[in-house]
């Protein structure tokens, strides 16, 4: 097929949005009842259904889910000079609010059963800290690509040293560990609704927890912390963070559908792990016994000694066919934004697996409304480059 051809078939998206269909009733109804500012009958149901959904006490709708980790860090008292625990796979949304708030973060290495934060290096980086005379804030935690961290053993290391817990769980929404939701071990939970979640407001962020006194200050200081007087006072800084209305209807919308969108995304990763597990180079990332992820990413690596030329040859050929599709996250201990920050590996005798995984992994096409013949054309541009590889490889040993 020639690159002309390829071009001009429909772009495949890494995951866009996709709608239910009733958005728009919830649309209409907060312009017909005038609810368009940043308050609403929306926004009172949308925090009182997701909360009842994922099992916490209550929650508050913000503006993104960057604005709730936020606000989650500045309930637990993070500020100038103190530090907090930060997986380095992650995108930079998650530590983004750490230097927000002044406080620098600790990178913690991922470990190879789930690619989340690595238990045995929170524990190494809590015992230095401690022995330091300066233990961290808190502790992030994020559940990467919907897939869960090992929260029995996070929550077990920062317990014993009294660090509180923040799940970032912007791409984790349906998905559980042991029975229960993402967002709830912690003693705050952020979700993410922007327009490449699994469900969306177009823009949006949901902030959880069982504190119900925390949450009414987490509104209080995101809608500019004003004080209660007739004309406009303020006493301590605020923020622009509260939701609209009419987004708050179109994620009421999407709520509605969220477990149809996990089974659609649980079906399309089965269909590429059918598809492509003959191939012995290709390996999936794994699920956690007793957990079950929400699948909001496909994401694979290569297990092949020359990866990094392979991964550049999946993202040119995808590029040519017209997909999208991305590495994985590079670390952020990489960053140049954050050099120089201190970074603990899983292990200390090996490699770092994040650092691992940024070289050999690649994010698949994964929208809810994907179709069959999509999937195909994915799967046959793995086949073709592998393929290639493969015989480029055996005529260089001839």
């Amino acid at each position: 097929m020639s690159q002309q051809h390829t071009n001009e078939q429909t772009r495949i998206y890494l995951s866009p949005p996709h709608m239910s269909g009733n958005e728009q009733a919830y649309i209409d109804e907060a312009f017909r009842s005038n609810w368009i500012a940043p308050l609403g009958p929306h926004i009172n149901a949308f925090e009182q259904q997701l909360s009842s959904y994922v099992g916490s006490r209550g929650a508050a709708a913000v503006s993104s889910g960057t604005a709730a980790i936020h606000l989650a860090l500045q309930l637990l008292g993070v500020g100038e000079g103190d530090t907090v625990i930060c997986p380095s796979f992650t995108f930079v949304a998650t530590a983004g609010p750490i230097r927000y708030l002044g406080a620098e973060p600790i990178f913690v290495d991922s470990e190879p059963d789930t690619w989340n934060l690595s238990p045995a290096a929170l524990e190494r980086a809590l015992w230095q800290s401690a022995a330091a005379g300066k233990l961290p804030k808190a502790a992030v935690v994020v559940h990467l690509y919907g897939g869960m961290a090992k929260m029995a053993e996070i929550m077990d290391v920062c317990g014993r040293y009294g660090v509180p817990v923040v799940e970032d769980a912007a791409e984790s929404l349906g998905s559980s560990y042991r029975g229960r939701q993402s967002g709830t071990f912690g003693a705050f939970g952020i979700f993410s609704f922007n327009g490449n979640k699994i469900i969306t407001t177009s823009g949006g962020g949901m902030l959880i927890s069982d504190d119900v006194e925390a949450l009414e200050r987490a509104k209080f200081l995101a809608t500019q912390a004003r004080d209660a007087a007739v004309h406009y006072q303020h006493s301590v800084m605020g923020y622009n963070y509260r939701m609209s209305n009419v987004l708050a209807g179109i994620g009421r919308a999407q709520l509605e559908v969220l477990e149809q969108r996990v089974d659609a995304r649980r079906a399309i990763y089965r269909n590429y792990a059918e598809a492509l597990g003959k191939l012995e180079a290709i390996k999936f990332m794994p699920e956690l016994e007793g957990t079950r992820s929400n699948r909001w990413l496909t994401a694979m690596t290569v297990t092949d000694p020359h990866a990094e030329a392979v991964i550049g040859s999946l993202l040119e050929s995808f590029a040519e066919a017209n997909i999208e599709a991305r590495p994985l996250w590079k670390p952020l201990h990489l960053q140049p934004l954050f050099k120089g920050a201190a970074f603990y590996r899983h292990n200390e005798q090996t490699n770092s697996v994040c650092e691992e995984l940024f070289r050999t992994g690649i994010c698949l096409p994964s929208g809810s409304g994907m179709s069959k013949e999509e999937q195909e054309r994915v799967i046959g541009v793995i086949e073709d480059v592998v393929s290639g590889m493969r015989a480029k490889a055996s005529g260089a040993a001839s």
